[in-house]
């Protein structure tokens, strides 16, 4: 089962740069949303507010009617949110498998000395955590990495291996940021498929992307930041076609030539 997130009039400022100012939307149980944008839009600022890693300067951030301003990364991930990022963080030296087990520390039972000392719950634990890596990498497309060291894979890959990290998780609330970024065709195809499967088992996802074909194919709804507010709300295709949109991305001059 998915979470509903609720995003309501949030502003983030840096001294006196407004990075945000009064955004809001809401994202229903098992919906898709996508957030795009321009760069510098404050998207992937966004997502630093909703999953702790910043604290908006005003505003409400819910999960299921509970506020989470002020919760750290951490206890929003035992809660069921995970995310990635642009640039995946990977233990380079170590195995595919290894690197997307990471994602299971919020499930693992007793303490330190449970484990050091090895007792059954804990091999159970491990067994089952290994099986479940190793069935998202294959559903993922990666099976046959399992054992490969990071380091001797692509960039592309690199963001099927997080994003199976943060399924591990089993969350409730998945964003998303950039996944398609320097990924070819084919691997972009992949990852809509991967996306699909997300939506289809109940999980809610929020998604920043440029790449508006995987965001035509797998978001229920669009919001459009420009320069921190919300431009508009609606379908991908409603945001393709809107001349306020068109002429963020492309600048007013471009815009009226096109008209």
């Amino acid at each position: 089962m998915g979470a509903r997130l609720a995003v309501r009039d949030v502003s983030l400022h840096f001294g006196g740069v407004k990075v945000l100012e009064d955004v809001g939307f809401t994202v229903d149980d098992g919906q898709i949303l996508g957030l795009v944008g321009p760069n510098g839009a404050g998207k992937t600022s966004l997502f630093n507010c909703v999953s702790g890693h910043y604290r908006p300067s005003a505003g409400s951030i819910t999960i299921d009617d509970v506020e989470i301003i002020g919760s750290s990364p951490a206890r929003l991930a035992r809660h069921g949110l995970a995310r990635t990022f642009q640039h995946p963080a990977l233990q380079l030296h170590d195995t595919v498998l290894e690197n997307v087990l990471l994602g299971a520390h919020g499930r693992l039972p007793g303490g330190p000395v449970e484990w050091a000392l090895r007792l059954p719950r804990t091999t159970r634990t491990e067994k089952q955590l290994r099986a479940e890596a190793l069935d998202l990498l294959e559903r993922n497309g990666l099976g046959w990495a399992a054992r490969t060291r990071a380091d001797e894979l692509s960039h592309g890959l690199h963001k099927g291996i997080e994003l199976c990290r943060a399924l591990l998780m089993r969350p409730r609330l998945l964003l998303l940021d950039e996944p398609a970024a320097g990924l070819p065709h084919g691997e972009v195809e992949q990852l809509i498929a991967s996306v699909r499967r997300v939506r289809d088992e109940g999980i809610t996802v929020v998604i920043v992307e440029h790449n508006m074909g995987l965001i035509s194919a797998v978001t229920d709804r669009v919001v459009v930041l420009d320069h921190g507010r919300k431009l508009m709300e609606g379908t991908a295709a409603e945001a393709q076609a809107d001349p306020r949109v068109i002429e963020a991305y492309i600048g007013k001059d471009a815009a009226d030539d096109a008209a």
